[in-house]
């Protein structure tokens, strides 16, 4: 065997192990919106502030629990964008479909006009607990954009039970988790 054909192989075995190894196009999951209730009076412009995240989840992993001071995420399943971006999206989404009468936007978007009504949410968690639901736990103001004058903040927590371990499973209770917030907020 030639020398040049040895150094090709040699170089090549190392490469074939590399590509054995590498593991397969992760899963990408989205948030979606969930129909509620439809509410009427309220604000003419509704303006979504830029949603608050926690920096465990700001992650392109999905995290399935953060218990025991110990984060669990799920294997080769990702978010197929920002979740802080998808949140909005879908609280927008959400709270249109709520409060019909207004124009909701958000403030990250492109529209830019003086709002009615300026929600703000801290998201504090948006994963499993022990017992398997997953749970929305966030502080949630409502304010006139003149400042303090009318605020109304107060802390939610929303468990829902997803209908099975699955990833999509807890994307889809988690979208009716973002669908139960936004109807806090609505009312």
């Amino acid at each position: 065997m030639s020398l040049t054909r040895r150094n090709v192989l040699v170089g090549f075995f190392p490469l074939a192990g590399l590509a054995a190894c590498a593991s397969p196009n992760p899963a990408l999951y989205t948030l979606a919106g969930v129909p509620g209730e439809a509410r009427a009076g309220g604000a003419r412009l509704v303006e979504l502030r830029q949603i608050g995240l926690p920096e465990y989840l700001d992650r392109p992993g999905i995290v399935r629990s953060a218990q025991n001071y110990q984060l669990q995420l799920a294997q080769d399943d990702r978010w197929a964008a920002p979740l802080g971006s998808m949140l909005t999206r879908v609280l927008v989404e959400d709270l249109s479909q709520r409060l019909p009468g207004s124009t909701v936007y958000s403030v990250t978007g492109a529209i830019s006009a003086p709002p009615d009504r300026i929600v703000e949410v801290d998201l504090q968690r948006f994963d499993a607990d022990q017992g398997g639901d997953v749970v929305l736990a966030a502080v949630v103001a409502v304010r006139s954009p003149q400042g303090k004058a009318g605020v109304v903040a107060r802390p939610v927590r929303i468990p829902v039970r997803p209908k099975s371990p699955s990833t999509a499973a807890r994307a889809a209770a988690l979208s009716a988790a973002v669908g139960e917030l936004a109807d806090t907020i609505a009312d």
